[in-house]
């Protein structure tokens, strides 16, 4: 405690501004709980950025924080690239601060004389990623917490290809954050160094969007759509990207539609959670809408319901989307004759291998990276001049449609599952009836989630505990299967559990384990790098002779998985 107790006497100094001072003293004086949940680590400045909860301290996003790593980039860039005039561009989530947040890490870039393109609002992550390269920028950055909690706040830096950034300037950036002390940033702006922007990047955006994710698809003014912002950041640029795209049916969740840092009509604004979308479908069975989408806060990912074989909305989950997409644009570039062996899709270690599948069905290459879309944007970079990227997503409800954004892109991922939405309406068909087809056609193939909580100072200890048992301690058998190949993506290795051997996985190393059986069931165990919690993720398969037979084969792969859990003790 002592220790503790020194670290956060440095934030009565001078180098802190009096705000920050009186409530570090406040903490002092207070809970001393508090005080070491705020000072007893400094906030990660991981591989893909920051995030955390918003306060004084070293373990909180906080003017100094973000200074620092905002800091520690300006020195990186000015290393890496000398004598170059440098450029960055900054946007913001709806998020409580997150306007002001901007402005700081606007004002260190231009103290460090570097020229800043500056969002004059709110506006979706997946634009930033676009004006990186529309603005020909060094890098990017946003501030977001994506669609955690209302007390979050984060930042997210992108590289001068619009993806975020991967080895080895992610190490290398972390290096140089660092090594400096909190006296050391430069926070006295130049402000004829500062650019705000808005109007031109979003009509370029949307028209890109709407060139990428629509394809002259019939019945546009048919399909009545209910769409939902979640408070976020995608009413911005939504409404007029389906105007463009001749949407016209549109019914927006009006109580949801004004962007709000609170969050107050949702427990969570995560269109993974089926209570997010629950005014939106609401609505849709009001007005009898054949489909629902809702974005998360800082409008990279999305949620979509569609109605099912009784007419009953359901949330489709996010290996279901992606697998949708990804059949529906691959079959776009075969009707257009562009498919020549040349193409590729993306995806991720933890996400279906259904889209394998589609993909090798058609002649196509899928590349598998891991967990995050800075993975996918790599494969295009390094592909960029060899070989086309037709779309790539992950299981957790993200999507990017073509090489223009590198990231996940809920706008044009919008524009994409309605498109899908009409193209089946015309045809007599649904969304879900194209699933079942996909299923059909392939495997009908079944994932589920489960996230374990572990707060505190001794959660991260459970959740390494649980890694190494599961590694030193292999399971050899699940539901009666065996466990042919162990993954373990840490190692680089994949392990043949049955032979023994061992062989080596070209994908960078990452905490993340993933036991494949005979039958092709895979469970994958991950730590989350941002929140306090290890992801469990299952796959089991079955093929499907007949779309009519899809409810009872879903209802045993259901009774496998859950079997599965209470094998492993997870329940």
């Amino acid at each position: 405690m002592t220790e503790i107790l020194d670290k956060a006497k440095l934030w009565l100094t001078d180098t802190f501004d009096k705000k920050t001072q009186e409530e570090v003293q406040q903490l002092i004086a207070g809970d001393p709980t508090q005080l070491t949940e705020h000072f007893y680590q400094d906030l990660e400045f991981g591989t893909g950025g920051m995030r955390g909860i918003m306060g004084a301290g070293t373990n909180r996003i906080n003017k100094y924080t973000l200074g620092r790593a905002t800091q520690g980039l300006c020195n990186y860039l000015i290393q890496t690239f000398p004598n170059k005039p440098l450029k960055a561009v900054i946007a913001f989530d709806c998020r409580h601060n997150s306007k002001e947040f901007a402005k700081i890490v606007a004002d260190v870039f231009s103290a460090n004389n570097i020229k800043v393109f500056l969002f004059e609002d709110l506006r979706p992550t997946p634009e930033l990623s676009f004006a990186v390269r529309h603005l020909g920028c060094d890098a990017g950055i946003v501030l977001t917490a994506s669609h955690n909690p209302p007390e979050y706040n984060g930042y997210k830096v992108y590289w001068n290809d619009g993806g975020q950034i991967v080895p080895p300037q992610d190490n290398e950036i972390i290096d140089e954050v660092n090594k400096l002390d909190f006296s050391q940033i430069n926070f006295k702006a130049n402000v004829n160094l500062i650019e705000v922007i808005g109007k031109e990047v979003d009509e370029a955006f949307i028209n890109a969007s709407v060139k990428n994710g629509t394809f002259n698809t019939k019945g546009k003014e048919n399909l009545k759509i209910v769409f939902t912002s979640l408070h976020g950041t995608s009413i911005t640029l939504i409404p007029e990207a389906f105007e463009k795209a001749g949407y016209t049916n549109v019914h927006f969740v009006e109580e949801q539609r004004v962007p709000n840092g609170d969050f107050p009509t949702v427990k969570s604004p995560n269109p993974e959670e089926p209570d997010a979308l629950k005014m939106a479908t609401d609505l849709a069975e009001k007005i009898q809408a054949a489909i629902v989408i809702g974005t998360d806060p800082d409008g990279d990912r999305l949620g979509i319901a569609v109605r099912n074989l009784e007419g009953k909305m359901t949330l489709l989950n996010g290996n279901q989307t992606m697998c949708l997409m990804t059949d529906f644009l691959i079959r776009k570039w075969k009707e257009a004759g562009k498919l020549n062996g040349n193409q590729f899709v993306g995806s991720t270690i933890v996400s279906t291998n259904l889209v394998n599948e589609i993909a090798a069905s058609y002649g196509v290459e899928t590349k598998v990276g891991l967990t995050g879309f800075k993975w996918i944007a790599k494969m295009v970079r390094e592909a960029e001049g060899k070989q086309d990227f037709i779309g790539g997503g992950e299981e957790s409800f993200g999507y990017m449609i073509g090489d223009f954004v590198r990231d996940k892109d809920a706008v044009t991922a919008t524009l994409l599952a309605c498109e899908i939405a009409a193209n089946a309406k015309t045809n007599g068909s649904s969304m879900y009836q194209e699933l079942l087809q996909i299923y059909a056609d392939n495997h009908f193939y079944k994932e589920h989630l489960i996230s374990i909580v572990k707060k505190g100072m001794d959660g991260a200890d459970q959740i390494k505990q649980m890694m190494v048992d599961l590694r030193e301690n292999p399971i050899m058998e699940i539901d009666g299967s065996k466990v042919n190949y162990l993954f373990d993506y840490q190692a680089s290795t994949r392990k043949n559990l049955l032979t023994g051997k061992v062989e080596g996985i070209d994908i960078p190393k990452s905490n993340v384990l993933i036991y494949q059986t005979e039958d092709g069931t895979r469970v994958a165990a991950r730590p989350s790098g941002t929140e306090p919690k290890i992801k469990f993720y299952f796959s089991v398969k079955a093929k499907l002779d007949a779309i009519e037979n899809a409810k009872k084969v879903e209802a045993e792969l259901d009774a496998k998985i859950q079997r599965i859990i209470a094998e492993l003790k997870l329940s």
